[in-house]
């Protein structure tokens, strides 16, 4: 899942080594933190949040698919 975060996250923004994402793995569910630089954030997040919502779909079939679960958040 850290894999499909990250190459979304690059593709989309202009710093792309400045994407990061911490995966924190509790008993039920996977946490994806992703950072990315200040100017890159609303990028990510897109118009009404519309671009952070379809990356939490995509990451919430493929963990579907795994039989497990994972969440994306975005940190600052």
């Amino acid at each position: 899942m850290k894999d499909l975060v990250v190459f979304i996250a690059k593709a989309l923004v202009d710093n792309p080594e400045k994407v990061e994402v911490k995966e924190i793995a509790g008993e039920k569910a996977t946490v994806l933190e992703l950072k990315v630089a200040d100017t890159d954030r609303g990028k990510i997040i897109g118009k009404e949040g519309r671009i952070i919502k379809s990356i939490r779909t995509i990451v919430n079939s493929a963990s579907a698919k795994l039989d497990k679960r994972a969440t994306v958040e975005i940190v600052e």
